[in-house]
């Protein structure tokens, strides 16, 4: 992960404490862990996949498609009717799965703190 664009300035603990406030999902090849997905959700309404990403050894093989469906199809996360994402070079990945450009981009907003 520390190669990703997403985790570069985090430290173990901070990733640490991430993973244990997210559902998380594995994708496991002879029992070595090539991918990993977290989703941060209310389990109600509203869930945002992150850090998704596949060990680049093993990407362009359809682990991504693996994985995000294991995330989509999750019976926890069924009811949810707003999905939220960002993603910097992944949207023809995410495409597939129903995600599309924001519709109304004017409502949304963001707070950064660097």
């Amino acid at each position: 992960m520390k190669d990703t664009y997403w985790a570069k300035n985090r430290t173990i603990e901070m990733l640490q404490t991430s993973i244990d406030n997210s559902l998380c999902f594995g994708i496991y090849l002879n029992n070595d862990q090539i991918g990993f997905a977290r989703v941060i959700t209310d389990l109600v309404s509203f869930a945002y996949p992150m850090d998704v990403f596949i060990v680049e050894e093993h990407r362009g093989k359809g682990y991504s498609k693996i994985l995000l469906n294991a995330v989509m199809t999750e019976p926890q996360l069924q009811q949810i009717k707003i999905w939220g994402l960002a993603t910097l070079d992944a949207h023809f990945l995410y495409e597939k799965f129903g995600f599309t450009s924001v519709q109304n981009p004017e409502k949304l907003m963001e707070k950064i703190i660097i």
